[in-house]
């Protein structure tokens, strides 16, 4: 339960958030909030065993480099605000930056205007000045020029400030902004046996760290179609025809980004409006103008096609003060690319596109240096950031990170270690009885006639892998589909989940159709079947007696109406082997959160209530954490009658944090197990990084951890060590995975719902892994 001392903690923290959010104003014009990462949410100040330090000291040293860059400014450095008056009042924001500008003489060659806030590097010699302009009309204009804050680099404005700078520089190098990131249009890669074409770029953020004001920066791939949606739209025609073109192509569309080339901004398709073309007109002020005169005025394009239907977009616009919000854009497919992939399935695409975006760790750092480097040696980006007073420093950052020991894998009545380097343990486990798996007497196999062959080799091969892992065959439904079509699999799905709980496993024939790999399938059949009866496959070792664990994550089903869905997975056993699921699905608007506490209020483990909770909470988004924090944590924690101990851990994946290891000479990937707790970690935050995972090519990514409440009292280590080991214990892969095994689930679980099923799973289910 909450203290009165913690509440009163906490309700310092809100205060300094609200206090955060209200200056950032910058940020609230440009809708770039999400940006800062939730600057101001200061959760660490309330946990007092991590107030000296939130680092861990067990495993063994490591030098790392990470990809990013010290902002340097010159000594004493300041940013001083203004507030801007006119008189008479100028409604254009363009006409008052032409009439501010006119005195540069008194500004400065450095300044930084959104239309009422002026931010400069220096300060003017009295705190309120007053010029004169005039327009062309020959109207003078008062200007009253106020001073109203001095801002140190580390505060929120500054900060946001910093990326805007940052932003024009990469104007200046002549990238063009797509979404959050910036690419390289002139440069770049085509693949044109695919359609495709990629454009190079960076993600870029600058936050206060530990010590210091940083950039974090990473490569980004924009990939693009080199046909437009009209083409997309005619060769689909083509291939279902025009009886059912209609359905199948919303089906196809709705939903995907487009980019628009002629203004270089990204749109999601949210409907097709079949009843218009572009000769259909629109209010242009206070004249009506067809969509074809619009893009030829507005643009100097021409339109071919004017039978094609146009797409709609409901981006968020603002419109003038006391309108009515302006309707949904209405684009041309003609003008439209397709952004990113679809066919996913397609192995030879993803191999031709992975040459080009997955990197090595040694050419991801070479690309990073060169980008800084590019930007140390264009002229104009570094006059802009001379008359700042700032600059970057010349090489990635170098930190100390640190590697935890190897865990040991308990399988039955044996135990085993592993290659610390391939992070996985297929091979040990080969031969070797499961923990336990229940009898399987009585199951079916589904197949259709064509698929016989298939069929028949499967059940060969189950019977030989199965005995050495201690599993009867039995009760689970195996279907064997024969081919990949989604509408076949979500209906077995469905049925089986939802109509006639029974645990399934679905495999396509063209998987089972690869002799020399049939032994490998059939053994994660086997494992996977066993799971779903509520079989236990292995453990690793958790000291911490009565704990539960608890992982949650959210997917948003746009199919059925933008509804949320909220998946909780929760321990019920000490070797953290036996789960209990649950799904909620709520509309946009409900609070998912209020159906799985009510959940876990009642969850008994053990045949008892646990003693302590460590909930990870995944799926949360840049610039939620403040709702995590004040709706799901604050002010009503889970309650339970024996008030539990309880941990609650944000789980951050998407992120542009990289780590990079020097062996033997070279640049290579963290080993499995490496934990980052300083330098590159926020000081409001009790958070660490764990790379948990190892890859066979590219960049491994590091995940990223903040434990926003505790009263566990848990050192750092002991919580930096449980979240490794639960990466562990996802009984899909035979190894560790990116982030803790309750998360995982929750997402399998949450993906099946969304995607497939769209009902909640029916309750006779809830104690088995049935969604794996």
């Amino acid at each position: 339960m909450w203290t009165v001392n913690s509440l009163h903690l906490f309700s310092l923290a809100l205060l300094q958030i609200s206090a955060g959010f209200q200056q950032v104003k910058l940020g609230e014009r440009g809708g770039r909030r999400r940006d800062f990462h939730d600057a101001g949410v200061n959760t660490r100040q309330a946990m007092e065993h991590v107030k000296e330090s939130k680092c861990g000291v067990t495993g063994n040293p490591i030098q790392l480099t990470a990809n990013f860059f010290r902002i340097l400014s010159r000594p004493q450095w300041v940013l001083y605000q203004y507030h801007v008056d006119f008189k008479p009042q100028m409604e254009s924001r363009r006409l008052r930056s032409a009439l501010l500008f006119q005195h540069e003489e008194t500004l400065g060659s450095a300044r930084s205007f959104d239309g009422a806030l002026l931010f400069l590097p220096n300060r003017l010699h009295s705190k309120e000045t007053v010029v004169y302009s005039e327009t062309r009309n020959g109207e003078k204009v008062q200007i009253t020029i106020t001073l109203t804050n001095e801002l140190p680099p580390s505060s929120p404005v500054c900060i946001q400030f910093y990326n805007i700078i940052f932003r024009r520089i990469l104007r200046i190098l002549n990238m063009q902004q797509i979404g959050r990131n910036y690419y390289s249009p002139s440069d770049p890669l085509n693949i044109p046996q695919h359609k495709l074409t990629i454009w190079p770029g960076y993600t870029t953020n600058i936050l206060q760290y530990e010590s210091c004001i940083m950039m974090c920066t990473d490569v980004s791939h924009k990939v693009l179609r080199s046909e437009t949606v009209l083409d997309f739209m005619v060769n689909l025609r083509q291939q279902c025809g025009s009886q059912r073109f209609t359905e199948i192509c919303e089906k196809e569309l709705v939903g995907l980004i487009i980019l628009t080339k002629y203004n270089n901004k990204t749109y999601r398709i949210d409907g097709i409006a079949w009843d218009h073309t572009p000769s259909n007109t629109f209010k242009r002020g206070d004249a009506d103008t067809s969509f074809k005169n619009y893009y030829k005025s507005q643009y100097g394009l021409d339109i071919t096609d004017e039978n094609q239907v146009l797409l709609i977009s409901y981006v968020k616009r603002m419109g003038p003060a006391g309108a009515p919000p302006p309707g949904p854009a209405m684009l041309i497919p003609e003008l439209c690319y397709l952004t990113g992939l679809t066919l996913f399935s397609d192995f030879s695409i993803m191999k031709d596109l992975s040459t080009h975006t997955r990197l090595t760790p040694e050419q991801r750092e070479g690309r990073l240096n060169r980008f800084i480097t590019n930007i140390q040696r264009n002229a104009d980006a570094q006059a802009e950031l001379d008359k700042w007073g700032l600059s970057f420093d010349k090489q990635l950052l170098n930190l100390a990170g640190r590697v935890l020991p190897v865990e040991r894998i308990y399988q039955g009545s044996r135990s085993y270690d592993y290659n610390p380097w391939a992070a996985d343990w297929t091979k040990e486990m080969r031969g070797l009885a499961v923990m336990s798996a229940p009898p399987l007497n009585n199951w079916l196999l589904f197949h259709t006639r064509r698929n016989g062959n298939e069929a028949s080799s499967l059940l060969q091969t189950l019977s030989r892998v199965s005995g050495p892992l201690g599993i009867a065959m039995g009760k689970p439904v195996v279907v064997v589909l024969p081919n990949n079509r989604k509408d076949k699999y979500d209906s077995v799905k469905k049925f089986l989940c939802v109509d006639c709980p029974t645990p399934s496993q679905c495999v396509v024939a063209r998987t089972l159709s690869r002799p020399q790999a049939l032994m490998t399938i059939a053994t994660k059949i086997a494992l996977q079947m066993a799971c779903k009866m509520g079989g236990e496959l292995w453990s690793v070792e958790i000291p911490l007696k009565q704990l539960m664990i608890v992982g949650i994550d959210c997917y948003h089903d746009t199919a059925a109406g933008k509804r949320s869905i909220g998946a909780l997975v929760a321990s019920l056993n000490q070797s953290m082997s036996r789960w209990f699921s649950k799904c909620v699905l709520q509309h946009k608007g409900q609070e998912i959160m209020d159906e799985l506490k009510k959940t876990l209020k009642y969850l008994r483990f053990n045949g008892c209530l646990p003693s302590r909770i460590i909930v990870y909470r995944d799926g949360v988004g840049d610039g939620q954490l403040h709702s995590v924090v004040n709706y799901e944590v604050f002010p009503e924690p889970l309650s339970f009658c024996c008030s539990p101990k309880l941990s609650v851990v944000v789980v951050k994946k998407r992120i542009s944090s990289r780590f990079f290891a020097h062996i033997n000479g070279k640049v290579s990937n963290p080993p499995p197990g490496t934990i980052v707790d300083a330098e590159v970690t926020r000081p409001e935050w009790y958070d660490f990084y764990i790379v948990s995972q190892a890859v066979r090519s590219g960049s491994v990514s590091p995940t990223h951890y903040n434990v926003v409440y505790d009263t566990s009292g848990l050192k750092p280590d002991h919580m930096q060590r449980l979240t490794y080991k639960l990466c562990h214990m996802y009984y899909n892969w035979q190894g560790i995975i990116r982030v803790p095994a309750p998360c995982q689930y929750a997402h399998k679980l949450a993906f099946l719902v969304g995607q497939s099923i769209h009902k909640e799973p029916n309750m006779k289910l809830d104690d088995q892994l049935f969604y794996l």
